[in-house]
């Protein structure tokens, strides 16, 4: 199937300053891989019959990577909203815990907040079973030695704002997680439109993430 994903600005490859933009541009995703990027008004033209979604005045970017991956979902424990302890990641809170089916659980709950940021690759490796089948399971990629030090919720103030959310902590160009090229996988991320005055999307501004072509997150 074909869908064309308009929206006001489309960054390509964000973290490279001479790399185009398109305003009000689209991205044509077949069987999950990107097939073409570029003016809308174009590519409507060229494919007439594809699905058409469109994010309005958003901007369609590359998604996000999470650095702090392996200590997110392998050492913080993400509650259950049954529990009544907020939706936090309780620092180390899986530290020592032997039953696996728990920690799975919370990994499945972190990565679904990842995906409401926009997150679509995380830093491994992941040592528990139930965690790699988690992040096997929810098709993020999985990036192996770019972690970065520290416990969960460190270093600096800024990350005890929300550390599941890498534009709390990284400037927009190194929070992107590769380009959107002809024939790569279709993983990207849809925000409001920058502030202004701002270099990239504010924190918490996802609209919706995209892995693989499939919409796994789209904000109510």
């Amino acid at each position: 199937m074909l869908t064309l994903h308009r929206a006001a600005l489309v960054l390509p490859d964000p973290a490279d300053s001479t790399a185009p933009s398109h305003a009000d541009g689209a991205v044509l995703v077949r069987d999950g891989l990107v097939e073409a990027v570029g003016p809308y008004a174009e590519l409507a033209a060229a494919q007439p019959t594809a699905r058409v979604r469109d994010w309005g005045d958003a901007l369609l970017t590359p998604g996000l990577r999470h650095p702090d991956g392996h200590r997110l979902l392998e050492r913080a424990y993400h509650p259950d909203p049954r529990e009544e302890l907020g939706d936090a990641p309780v620092p180390d809170g899986l530290v020592g815990e032997a039953d696996e089916a728990r920690c799975g659980a919370s990994a499945r709950r972190g990565l679904q907040r990842m995906l409401g940021f926009g997150v679509t690759a995380v830093a491994g490796p992941f040592e528990r079973g139930s965690v790699r089948t988690a992040v096997a399971r929810s098709g993020l990629v999985v990036l192996r030695g770019a972690g970065s030090p520290g416990p969960v919720g460190l270093p600096g103030p800024v990350w005890s704002l929300d550390p599941l959310d890498p534009l709390v902590g990284l400037p927009f160009a190194e929070a992107v997680h590769g380009r959107l090229a002809v024939g790569g996988r279709a993983d990207f991320a849809v925000f409001a439109v920058f502030a202004p005055g701002a270099d990239g999307p504010r924190a918490g501004g996802c609209r919706a993430a995209v892995l693989g072509g499939r919409l796994v997150f789209r904000r109510r």
